[in-house]
């Protein structure tokens, strides 16, 4: 991915214009040449759009995230990030260009290739562009739960961006997500328990199972010893779900009580959920 600027400085217009004509090179924007003839794939995308907006502008919002590694959010439009002094080009249809008045230099990974924002700020860009609530939380969550940050990172990008959207939303997720909330339906089920005045339980707390291993339980109301066990559709799998069963198994052996709910009885049968957990919560002790 080169612009026509960069290829000026080793070939003339004239041999430019040939290997265009001749299809060896193409030309995908005003001023912005792919030099092959293959197919264009995600991280070339993401070139021709910061060569398109110019210099000042960084990748960010999820296009930054998906570049630092964030998985499942794929996404067909390109985000950047430029500051609010800087004039916009003309850009291809599908960049997204966002403006800012703060982006310190402490948010910016200028020695990436193309530059991008760093991950917290990626993660509270994102959140702050995203179409919906859910989706808001949804990734910030992500970005935990992939260990893209952690601790108070978004915490630190929140407290110099006093006006950023949905700041509340963002901050409140980031402190379920540290203390292990790490899915949608986590979060989901932690408001629906505080919502009905249950107990706070812990998250994604660390247990060992009988051969020593380390395994993580969703959330754990520790003083009655109830498990419960959030399932997204990757529990459907079968290797997926013996293994959860042999999880189950040797939590049941040693006393415990789990509940298992798929994510979507949390948000589309909530009251059900909630009656079953009230229910084993009394039964081992919760006065209620």
């Amino acid at each position: 991915m080169l612009s026509a600027s960069q290829a000026r400085r080793f070939l003339s217009d004239k041999a430019v214009r040939h290997r265009v004509a001749s299809g060896r090179w193409r030309q995908v924007h005003r001023g912005i040449y792919v030099a092959h003839n293959g197919p264009v794939g995600r991280a070339q995308l993401r070139w021709i759009a910061a060569l398109a907006a110019g210099p000042a502008a960084v990748l960010g919002g999820l296009t930054a995230a998906q570049a630092w590694g964030l998985r499942r959010y794929e996404s067909p439009v390109v985000h950047l990030l430029l500051p609010a002094r800087h004039q916009a080009r003309s850009l291809p249809s599908w960049v997204r260009l966002h403006r800012t008045t703060l982006l310190p230099a402490e948010d910016v990974l200028t020695v990436g290739q193309p530059p991008r924002t760093m991950p917290a700020r990626s993660l509270v860009d994102a959140a702050q562009w995203a179409s919906t609530d859910d989706e808001a939380r949804a990734v910030i969550a992500a970005g935990f739960q992939q260990r893209l940050v952690g601790g108070d990172d978004v915490h630190r990008v929140l407290a110099g961006l006093p006006r950023a959207r949905r700041r509340e939303l963002i901050r409140a997720t980031a402190s379920d997500a540290t203390g292990g909330a790490h899915s949608l339906a986590e979060l989901d089920f932690l408001n629906l328990v505080r919502r009905a005045g249950l107990p706070e339980p812990s998250r994604q707390v660390i247990r060992r199972d009988a051969n020593g291993r380390r395994r993580y339980l969703d959330v754990w109301f520790a003083q009655w010893r109830v498990h419960v066990e959030i399932d997204g559709g990757q529990h459907l799998d079968p290797r997926t779900a013996w293994a959860d069963m042999r999880r189950q198994n040797d939590l049941w052996a040693s006393g415990d009580r789990i509940l298992r709910f798929p994510a979507w009885a949390i948000r589309h049968n909530p009251s059900e959920v909630l009656t079953q957990l009230r229910t084993a919560l009394r039964v081992a002790g919760w006065p209620g």
